[in-house]
């Protein structure tokens, strides 16, 4: 199997996590800020390795698959690392692990749907809307600043709250963006259409 250009910058994603999790725990200066960067360049590849994948036709089977795995991974490890780090902050723990918790749900529940829709040749009926890149947007900007912020430096209180509630507002984009791809796909499940055997060609 030949890995092209998108799927390098893939698997380096994959690579940065144990990275940006040693940066995250060990006790040198500027660690958070170390670890926010790790994100923000895992984050920059995720959007690269499409642009490449578009521009210059640069597709394969494995990259399709890989893709959103790694995107997938990187959120979710992030959560956990910040679950973790805030478990006895009272409300605020509370408030974070509920969100983690709503966040992880929704991805795991519409990958599902959407590996089913794409094994009855369905897949279209659940594309990304814009929602759902609204959600993503968000997202990565709360995880950026509550990685910078995860100590709760009592100087930079106020930022670590304004990335808590920025979360808060992924996690409601969450719920939304969720629904509306079981509203889309809602008729299949109920039985009212028909549905199509794959074609084995759907994207990922």
């Amino acid at each position: 199997m030949r890995i092209n250009l998108p799927t390098w910058l893939t698997l380096f994603r994959v690579a940065l996590l144990p990275v940006m999790v040693v940066a995250f725990y060990l006790p040198f200066p500027g660690h958070n800020i170390t670890a926010a960067i790790v994100f923000v360049l895992a984050a920059f590849t995720d959007w690269l390795d499409g642009y490449l994948a578009r521009r210059m036709n640069l597709t394969s089977a494995f990259g399709a698959f890989l893709d959103p795995v790694a995107d997938k991974l990187m959120v979710a490890v992030t959560l956990f690392l910040l679950v973790e780090s805030h478990h006895s902050n009272g409300w605020s723990g509370v408030v974070m692990a509920v969100t983690a918790a709503v966040i992880v749900g929704r991805e795991i529940s519409v990958s599902a749907l959407r590996e089913w829709m794409a094994e009855i040749g369905m897949r279209a009926a659940v594309k990304v809307a814009f929602v759902g890149k609204l959600k993503t947007v968000m997202q990565m900007v709360a995880l950026v600043v509550l990685i910078v912020q995860h100590e709760k430096e009592a100087t930079a209180l106020r930022l670590y709250h304004i990335g808590e509630a920025l979360l808060v507002i992924a996690g409601v984009l969450t719920i939304w963006s969720g629904l509306y791809y079981l509203r889309a796909a809602w008729p299949i499940l109920r039985g009212d259409t028909p549905s199509q055997p794959s074609s084995g060609n759907d994207d990922a």
